[in-house]
């Protein structure tokens, strides 16, 4: 058994394990989970926290892949689709469905173009008109059909979809309306991944800020971020780190040229006018240049994304100036009689896409299909290595099953059970009506002395473990509240930095909770939040100035958002926005 702590004490301490996965990022993480279920010793490692990197920076979206279809990619859309509707079911604390939104510029536009990159093309079409979309609606009602959970979709006139859509430009001729899902709170998913995996079985263990150091003899050695090392015989090693693919295996001693990544950026703006407008929906849009765009109601906010240029940095990607500027200049296209400005913006991410290597291929045109090349076994490194390339968010289980299949042949056992329907984390139990539902919220509120209201909170944001939570024995109060951010409690950061291997911060303030990305987190909120760290996690007063200038600079550089020391407000342009309970 190898222990969670992953031997904390100085010197190395040496394990065999049936599996090592080099990255906890949301493929990485959903096959941890499903070969612990099978009864594998799995470790899974990264360098940094657990879905801290690509997996971080998604359009937050479960969807089937509407654009796939053009490319002739329909088993991956039927793919996509599936898990989409499998989600929605085995992740209801974190996936809702999304009706969505489609403006159309003409009748039968772009039908030519759309057959050419059927066949094969390089140049993406432009200009889909209503026929083009009635048609693709159609396929991707078809490909949804299994376990389905959402309406059909449907076509309006001009009239009808500017009562839907007021701000949209009149030169739309009508408009299509499709369901998809979408995600809000994808990194909190990947960690309850791991925490699943780790609770199926006793003989998995994960360890996050954790440096590979040497491979050699059939060992791979660690360093972890306190000075502890440890080595780790595999029988197979799983390479899931994304853009970092060629890098790990370029360390393994297995050079390789398997990712030619492109970067996604996202802006979040403060938009109420835009947010209530859009009433529930996404809006999915041809830019002028004829690149997709979309922008829906995040958390309050309005999500505005994406871009999709070739990259090969994720060490220091970010959303830059040219980028901002597309989306603005998108958005005032679209919907002329709403002001964009760079006021408005909160907070702003970037990631790039593991796709594989494609030369000359346009990046939109890049499939986003996964595979998992094998790199076997040689003379001096008696283990293969298996690497998860491309592939998309809402695929993740569909993936790691495929994988683990594959691993469980190689290591001659049977599988033992089905994630097809296995609810993840807080999804498990999750009430599936609303009388369920209420009955829910009054046995937690009940049992934690707090509001019905409070405990729908709470049940919205964490699912069924929202009880633990709100009767977490902790010495501080559910009535003690972040400065600024007071939809969050005092005891609740307290069993985040208690429960859940929290070892930074940023783990915090960025991926246990949503409060930077929803533009509330000030200086003064994340002092607090920092004391209550540091009481749980045993942190000095060195420690914690340390902690609280690490995120003041992860911010601002890699965020557009900047904290002011002394002050409660978030510059430039934005204020938070307190709510309590």
């Amino acid at each position: 058994m190898i222990p969670d702590t992953l031997e904390r004490s100085a010197g190395i301490r040496e394990h065999d394990v049936d599996v090592v996965i080099l990255g906890a990022g949301i493929n990485g993480a959903g096959l941890f989970r499903d070969l612990a279920a099978q009864g594998v010793s799995c470790m899974i490692i990264d360098k940094a926290d657990f879905g801290s990197g690509t997996s971080a920076a998604p359009s937050r979206l479960i969807h089937g892949g509407l654009k796939y279809l053009e490319t002739g990619e329909f088993g991956l859309v039927a793919q996509s689709t599936l898990e989409r509707n499998l989600l929605l079911k085995n992740a209801p604390h974190c996936v809702e469905a999304l009706p969505t939104f489609i403006p159309i510029f003409s009748w039968t536009r772009g039908i030519w173009a759309a057959l050419q990159t059927l066949f094969g093309s390089k140049t993406a079409p432009r200009s889909r008109g209503a026929l083009l979309i009635k048609i693709g609606l159609s396929l991707y009602d078809f490909f949804g059909s299994r376990d389905r959970v959402m309406p059909r979709h449907r076509l309006i006139l001009k009239k009808k979809a500017r009562r839907e859509m007021p701000h949209v430009t009149p030169a739309i001729v009508a408009g299509g309306i499709y369901y998809d899902a979408k995600i809000s709170r994808p990194e909190r998913l990947v960690y309850e991944l791991v925490k699943d995996g780790l609770e199926a079985n006793p003989h998995c263990s994960a360890a996050n800020f954790t440096t590979l150091t040497a491979c050699s003899e059939g060992r791979l050695n660690f360093r972890r971020e306190d000075g502890a090392e440890f080595s780790v015989r595999p029988r197979l090693v799983v390479n899931a780190a994304g853009p970092w693919i060629d890098h790990v295996n370029e360390a393994l001693g297995a050079p390789s040229r398997l990712i030619g990544g492109t970067k996604g950026s996202h802006i979040l703006i403060d938009h109420p006018d835009l947010v209530r407008s859009l009433n529930g929906h996404m809006i999915y849009f041809e830019a002028d240049d004829g690149r997709i765009c979309l922008v829906y109601g995040y958390l309050g906010l309005a999500l505005v994304g994406s871009t999709d240029i070739p990259s090969r940095d994720p060490d220091s990607v970010r959303c830059e100036e040219p980028e901002i500027d597309y989306f603005l200049q998108s958005l005032r296209s679209l919907l002329p009689t709403l002001r964009f400005d760079r006021d408005q913006i909160v907070y702003t991410y970037s990631g790039i896409r593991p796709l594989p290597a494609s030369d000359g291929t346009a990046p939109g045109l890049i499939s986003r299909d996964h595979s998992a090349p094998v790199i076997e076994a040689d003379g001096t490194r008696p283990f293969a290595i298996m690497s998860l390339v491309g592939g998309k968010w809402t695929t993740f289980r569909g993936f790691a099953e495929e994988v683990a299949d594959s691993v469980l042949a190689r290591l001659e056992r049977p599988r033992k059970q089905s994630t097809r329907y296995l609810a993840i984390g807080g999804g498990k139990a999750f009430p599936a009506d609303a009388q369920a539902r209420r009955g829910s919220v009054d046995k937690i509120a009940g049992a934690a002395g707090i509001t019905a209201a409070r405990a729908e909170q709470l049940l919205n944001r964490y699912g069924t473990t929202a009880e633990a939570i709100a009767t977490f024995p902790s010495a501080h109060s559910d009535e003690q509240r972040i400065a600024r951010a007071e939809h969050y409690s005092f005891r609740e950061i307290d069993w985040i930095a208690r429960n859940e291997l929290v070892v930074h911060l940023s783990d915090i303030v960025l991926r246990r909770t949503t409060i930077a990305i929803e533009g509330r987190l000030t200086y003064e909120g994340l002092t607090d939040i920092a004391g209550i760290a540091a009481k749980a996690l045993g942190w000095d007063a060195a420690r914690i100035e340390h902690e609280i200038s690490d995120v003041v600079t992860l911010l601002k550089v890699f965020h557009g958002q900047s904290l002011a020391a002394g002050t409660t407000d978030i510059e430039p342009g934005k204020s938070a926005r307190p709510v309590s309970l």
